[in-house]
């Protein structure tokens, strides 16, 4: 409940952010659409002048051709055949020279019979049937051109393939001296034209303006997003600090009960438990040679045992003692906890991998109470595990950190307990107090280090602790 108002100054400053972010995104999207609209419009205009081009080269080809080789030829032959190679000389020395230095990639001549008369490619000379629509809208008097793209799927689709080209096809006309009246179609002429790089110089135009659009906007939702985390940062680091001072408190007040209490009763009871203990043990020796087969004085020492473990549980979470610090090093105190355990891993089927960083420096610490939290994190592991598994220690530094990981291949920790796995007195266990990771807490928080567990993305659990390498660091 304390929180509200700190979470009710929050959101203004996410709807800031979220407005700011929307807001780009549409300028962005409307950018992209402009990109669009103002390259087609490009496009368009080239391809306009494109065509207009293709009309003069055409007009001016028509009527280079008539004067200077169909009137000439004519006169001479009596008629115009090209396969004769002195006309095809003289046509080709017409064609190249009113074409010289002009963007054109390629000429086709047509005759009346849909024949490739003449052509730059001399491949395809002799062809039939080779004009398709435009031949056949030229022949009627027609002047058209169309846009031919090659290149990827995409490419075409954003209409920005590296292979363009505009073919343009217009009828070859006799010509009437001082008139402007033409005269019969005397064939087709058909023109190339590559227009690659001038639709690749108007993609790199436009590339390079929303590229700095991009950049602009980028710039502008990054200061903007800064000011806004800044203050959200600000204020949720305020609601943050009061939530861990209130924990802090609540959490100190339920351990100075529970010390009160545990200091009251351990006297009462460890005293009569222990005689309970010593006597059952007595009883036991003298019921071997009467009745061996009794098991009472047995189950009297373990339950016995089992209620002074529980007690000297109360008592070292309730009033957790001081860390006596001495140089250690943690690979050492992890191989005596999996020593003492070696006998239960071997017999229940556990494997413990070990991935130890072979520079990990020493660290102040006191390793009696290291070697209590990580036996109490190895036996977790290892009831998580009922049929047995791996269990997956690492250990590894940084920045005057030593970090050291325990993961397990278990069911894992619900995520709706997974908060309240520090309470005391919390167990999912049939056997247990519930104090057992509070008592690693304490220990790893008394040497200035942190805990923290989580579920691993497959399966098990992860106990991420870290210890500094000297205390005060």
């Amino acid at each position: 409940m304390d929180l509200k108002p700190s979470e009710e100054k929050v959101k203004p400053f996410r709807l800031v952010k979220y407005f700011t972010l929307i807001s780009l995104i549409v300028i962005f999207c409307g950018t992209l659409i402009l990109f669009m609209l103002n390259t087609h419009w490009a496009r368009t205009m080239q391809q306009k002048k494109s065509e207009d081009y293709a009309s003069l080269l055409i007009e001016n080809l028509n009527h280079q051709v008539f004067l200077q080789f169909i009137i000439p030829v004519a006169l001479k032959f009596g008629k115009i055949q090209l396969r004769n190679k002195e006309q095809f000389i003289r046509m080709d020395k017409v064609v190249r020279s009113t074409l010289h230095s002009f963007k054109v990639d390629m000429v086709n001549i047509y005759d009346m019979d849909n024949t490739i008369s003449y052509s730059f490619d001399q491949a395809v000379i002799g062809k039939k049937d080779a004009g398709g629509k435009g031949y056949q809208d030229a022949v009627s008097g027609k002047t058209t051109s169309k846009l031919l793209q090659r290149g990827s799927w995409v490419e075409i689709f954003l209409r920005f393939s590296k292979d363009s080209r505009l073919i343009t096809f217009a009828p070859l006309r006799a010509e009437q001296p001082l008139s402007r009246i033409s005269g019969p179609v005397l064939g087709v002429v058909e023109i190339v034209q590559d227009l690659s790089e001038d639709y690749k110089a108007i993609f790199d135009f436009q590339k390079r303006v929303i590229i700095t659009c991009t950049i602009v906007m980028g710039v502008l939702f990054l200061v903007l997003l800064f000011v806004v985390k800044r203050g959200e940062g600000i204020i949720e680091k305020r609601a943050l600090e009061r939530l861990r001072l209130k924990e802090q408190l609540s959490r100190a007040e339920r351990l100075s009960t529970l010390g009160e209490m545990v200091a009251g009763i351990s006297h009462e009871i460890r005293n009569p438990l222990g005689i309970i203990r010593s006597s059952s043990e007595l009883l036991k020796k003298k019921m071997a040679s009467y009745d061996p087969s009794n098991l009472i004085p047995g189950i009297i020492i373990e339950e016995s045992a089992r209620l002074n473990n529980i007690i000297t549980d109360f008592l070292d979470f309730a009033k957790p003692r001081s860390p006596n610090l001495t140089l250690c090093r943690i690979e050492d105190v992890l191989e005596k906890n999996i020593t003492f355990l070696a006998s239960q891993i071997n017999e229940e089927g556990y494997i413990v991998e070990k991935d130890y960083d072979n520079n990990l420096p020493e660290i102040t610490a006191d390793p009696e109470m290291l070697y209590q939290a990580f036996l109490n994190i190895l036996i977790n592991a290892m009831q998580a595990m009922p049929e047995g598994g791996k269990i997956h220690v690492e250990t590894g530094s940084s920045d005057n950190t030593v970090t050291i990981f325990f993961e397990d291949e278990g069911e894992g920790i619900p995520e709706d307990i997974l908060e309240k796995i520090w309470d005391p007195f919390f167990t999912t266990k049939e056997k247990g107090t519930g104090l057992g990771l509070g008592i690693v807490k304490n220990i790893i928080e008394s040497h200035r280090g942190s805990i923290q567990v989580s579920n691993r993305p497959v399966c098990g659990a992860r106990v991420k602790v870290e210890m500094p390498v000297k205390q005060g660091v």
